[in-house]
């Protein structure tokens, strides 16, 4: 089956962990370095995105909803509907922190900053 845009609704974590993500404006802000995944629904909690560092030095990353990203077949990634602004302001953590309590604090605080519907209500 397919999305709405004509997408497969299933893929592999190989294929999206280091795929290119832009915002709105149509600028490169990082990579998918890690998709984090809700053991109790079989769901993906979001995806991890990392910006802002220079050879591993200095590197943000951000808790996106997965529901936030959708693929754009001419730029070879995902675009999410955010613009700079909003993604400099996001809540940023280190790898260790994304996991920290399961991973919910990180789920929670991205899901209420980006106001994208909670899919675990």
């Amino acid at each position: 089956m397919t999305t709405q845009a004509g997408h497969t609704e299933a893929i592999a974590a190989s294929r999206v962990i280091g795929t290119s993500v832009y915002n709105t404006e149509g600028t490169k802000i990082g990579s998918i370095e890690d998709v984090m995944l809700d053991k109790l629904s079989n769901g993906i909690m979001f995806a991890v995105i990392g910006f802002g560092g220079f050879l591993g030095m200095g590197e943000k990353y951000h808790a996106i909803p997965w529901a936030s990203l959708d693929y754009d077949e001419d730029r070879g990634g995902y675009v999410v509907p955010f613009s700079k602004d909003q993604l400099k302001a996001a809540p940023a953590y280190s790898i260790n922190e994304l996991t920290g309590a399961d991973g919910k604090a990180a789920r929670d605080a991205s899901y209420n900053y980006y106001k994208v519907e909670p899919y675990w209500h």
